[in-house]
């Protein structure tokens, strides 16, 4: 008999052991009342259920918000989801303070979500979420901190905005692109009038450069393999008719008096 009683209290206090990894830790509780955290590896509760403990995983988890279908600043509706990744720091907190740290943190991801995107406009969302990003992490991070979880990372994934807006963003896109084409062919075409005087003038105090533009451009009728024949006269011929023109008009003039 005392063999059996012996025995049977040695599987009693065996049953009282046990082991926590080393990413987990153990809350514990004697009845009732919390007596600190074991953990990890191999520790000793007392049984029959005098003391009980409840694990905390203190590696990071990875949340995933579902979609929400929220209207932003400029009341446009768009439908955003989001990832949250978070850990527990301190587990007596995660334990005590809430019921469901987890389902609460998921609560908090998703009505901060809805509240930040409320707070922009539409172009915000879809060009500055970086900056989002910050904020809705620090948001959610500063309603969970006093649970003992900490926000380590928030992302937006996917911003869906309706049918009709799309065609209307696609439409101002174009147009932006039209005026940045027709900014840049002004441009040019305004150099390249700026060329064509500055050479005007260089030509007309250089007439050797005239002479020289005239046989490049015959050059490159030439190089075209075409039937178009080009007549080309001197400058100086066409500068000696002009003065016997003029000298013939002045003659006439004198020969017919008014």
């Amino acid at each position: 008999m005392p063999f059996i009683l012996t025995f049977l209290l040695i599987l009693i206090c065996l049953s009282g052991l046990r082991i926590a990894r080393e990413y987990q830790r153990a809350v514990v509780f004697r009845l009732g009342r919390y007596t600190g955290m074991r953990g990890p590896g191999l520790f000793w509760l007392i049984p029959l259920g005098f003391e009980n403990e409840t694990r905390i995983d203190l590696r990071v988890f990875t949340l995933p918000i579902e979609q929400q279908e929220t209207i932003t600043r400029d009341s446009v509706t768009v439908k955003v989801n989001a990832v949250l990744w978070y850990k527990v720091r301190d587990p007596e907190k995660a334990v005590l303070t809430v019921e469901n740290f987890r389902a609460a943190v998921q609560q908090v991801a998703l009505t901060g979500l809805r509240n930040v995107i409320g707070q922009h406009d539409l172009d915000e969302v879809l060009k500055s979420r970086d900056s989002i990003n910050a904020i809705l992490k620090r948001n959610v991070g500063e309603i969970t901190a006093p649970w003992g979880v900490e926000v380590e990372l928030i992302e937006m994934k996917d911003v869906e905005i309706p049918q009709e807006m799309q065609r209307v963003m696609a439409m101002e896109a174009e147009a932006i692109r039209e005026k940045r084409a027709r900014i840049i062919k002004a441009d040019a075409e305004y150099e390249a009038s700026r060329k064509l005087a500055d050479a005007a003038q260089l030509m007309v105090g250089n007439p050797a450069a005239l002479e020289l533009r005239r046989m490049q451009m015959v050059a490159e009728v030439g190089a075209e393999n075409n039937s178009t024949t080009v007549i080309m006269v001197p400058a100086d011929f066409v500068h000696i008719a002009g003065s016997l023109s003029r000298f013939l008009e002045g003659k006439g003039g004198t020969n017919n008096p008014a």
